[in-house]
């Protein structure tokens, strides 16, 4: 399966660079116990001596789960990776680059300190900080596939000082979700007026409901500043065109909207719900909801703000056509 999925990926991804689309994947952080990285390279990883991790992957408690998030992937061990010039992680970035343009660095946060929890904890409230690999791996990344790294940063949750110099010293752009906005604080980083250019704009992600859904669920003070906000007091404008238009209004070099939210789907079209561990990752296209998108109100927005490429396609613009 993995080589004909592979072939067809080869195929599709030809396609799109012909007609100069660039590809933005994503790269998670961290590997499954049962995976074929860990077999095959077994003392990179935290494990004991029965190959079972004393420690493993986690987030501590946050906006999404009041008792963290226990995702049970071993732990890397970091001192291994540097004396061999972190080599698997050379290797990993460039098989990726070999499928997409551009990766999102799922949970950067891991790479400055990673929440470490016992293996025999059942939630990830009792972990500890745990330093990461800082620089070095981002220099041996540069040296492997060059500089600037085609890299985006997921720098949600948690972020601290340190995170964020460690983005500013490899000149990573980082993520502003619209659905975090509107928690009543003009000061709020993630507000269009807030952005900066070197960040990526979300309405929403993967992990968030889809704004149609957010907004029905959406306590009442964030509902009454999100509508004043995106002018819906003033406009017939439904709140999902609203918001895509704000976050390609935005001056963040790139700008994304999920498919659920250029639909105008509700919460029934959620991608994934963090923390829960059934039920996620179940939503198809279908070929009749593509043939119905508003392409022609999408491509006119994207014109409108300045987001087409030298070739007047609609899609990411090179970095001397923003």
């Amino acid at each position: 399966m993995q080589f004909v999925l592979d072939r067809q990926w080869a195929a599709v991804r030809a396609q799109c660079q012909a007609a100069g689309v660039e590809i933005l994947g994503d790269l998670p952080i961290y590997v499954a116990l049962d995976s074929a990285d860990v077999w095959a390279d077994r003392d990179l990883f935290d494990l004991g001596a029965a190959g079972r991790p004393t420690a493993v992957a986690g987030v501590p408690p946050d906006y999404f789960s009041e008792t963290g998030q226990r995702w049970g992937n071993p732990l890397y061990r970091w001192d291994r990776m540097r004396e061999r010039d972190y080599a698997w992680w050379r290797r990993r970035l460039r098989r990726t680059l070999a499928l997409v343009d551009r990766v999102r660095l799922d949970h950067f946060r891991g790479f400055e300190a990673f929440w470490a929890v016992p293996a025999d904890e059942e939630t990830a409230v009792n972990g500890r900080w745990v330093e990461g690999p800082r620089d070095a791996l981002f220099e041996a990344l540069a040296d492997e596939v060059g500089r600037p790294l085609p890299i985006v940063a997921e720098d949600l949750g948690l972020i601290t000082d340190e995170v964020r110099d460690l983005m500013d010293r490899f000149d990573l752009p980082g993520m502003a979700v619209l659905q975090f906005a509107f928690g009543g604080d003009p000061d709020n980083p993630y507000l269009p007026h807030r952005h900066r250019r070197r960040l990526v704009a979300y309405t929403g992600t993967h992990d968030n409901d889809t704004t149609a859904g957010w907004w029905d669920a959406a306590p009442p003070d964030e509902r009454d500043y999100a509508g004043r906000y995106l002018g819906l007091d003033a406009s017939t404008e439904p709140v999902h065109r609203a918001a895509v238009r704000a976050a390609w209004a935005s001056v963040a070099d790139l700008a994304v909207a999920p498919m659920q939210d250029v639909l105008g789907l509700g919460a029934e079209a959620r991608m994934n719900t963090p923390g829960e561990g059934a039920g996620n990752w179940g939503w198809r296209m279908t070929d009749a909801q593509l043939a119905e998108a508003p392409s022609r109100w999408l491509r006119t927005l994207t014109a409108t703000y300045g987001r087409l490429s030298k070739t007047g396609e609609a899609g990411a613009p090179a970095p001397d056509a923003r």
